[in-house]
């Protein structure tokens, strides 16, 4: 999709930024101690009026496709920004502006995919207390690549999907959001297993990698579990 993110930004008249800008999404600021287990802080900017209100759903239409086929980097900024839609703010229109910068200096995404042994890989991961009201996000990445040996580094690939989503309910710690995540994923892949065996590409038992040592305990019962 070579000219799509030109015509989109003609369309919406956003003129190109000044200075590159690298980063689609504004992340929460960095906080440590006792601190980091509070919940971001609510939006309390000025409500937008009903025409930028209108233009800034018109955007998300517009980008949705786009990510979801090509540029997966920037969802995590799209989903945000969607999820505070329905009552926008000047905030949420300055997240918008930071996403069409980042598209801007950035026009030309693409996905390479190399060849593999088709065997489904997925990477899952979670974050906590990062989105308002106490929320979590998931995220997974699925690609096909080959079966994972230990100490050796994993061949990454194309996705084939990408899941990133943000789950209402508060939970008690970072290894809950991450074990909740692997469901999730795990469910999802199921189906895309299915598929590819109907295509001729029989599965082994799916690599799913996590980077939370507890979430990983919990879920292969190599730890002994209390309270968890």
């Amino acid at each position: 999709m070579p000219k799509y993110i030109p015509k989109l930004l003609q369309q919406y008249a956003h003129d190109p930024p000044t200075t590159q800008q690298h980063s689609p999404h504004r992340p929460p600021p960095r906080t440590h101690g006792k601190d980091a287990q509070r919940p971001v802080p609510p939006d309390d900017s000025k409500p937008l009026p009903q025409d930028r209100h209108q233009q800034i759903q018109a955007i998300i239409g517009s980008i949705l496709f786009y990510t979801r086929a090509v540029n997966n980097t920037v969802l995590v900024a799209l989903s945000s920004i969607a999820m505070s839609q329905a009552q926008a703010t000047e905030l949420t229109e300055q997240h918008v502006n930071q996403l069409l910068d980042n598209l801007a200096t950035n026009p030309q995404a693409s996905v390479m995919y190399c060849a593999s042994d088709m065997i489904l890989n997925i990477h899952s991961d979670a974050s906590y207390l990062n989105e308002p009201n106490g929320r979590r996000r998931v995220a997974g990445f699925y690609f096909l690549g080959s079966k994972s040996l230990p100490n050796q580094p994993i061949a990454l690939n194309g996705a084939i999907h990408v899941t990133c989503s943000v789950i209402k309910f508060t939970v008690a710690s970072a290894a809950i959001a991450e074990l909740g995540a692997l469901f999730l994923n795990c469910r999802e892949g199921k189906n895309i297993r299915l598929i590819l065996e109907e295509l001729g590409h029989p599965q082994p038992a799916t690599p799913v990698h996590c980077d939370n040592a507890t979430a990983a305990g919990i879920a292969n019962n190599s730890i002994k579990k209390q309270r968890s």
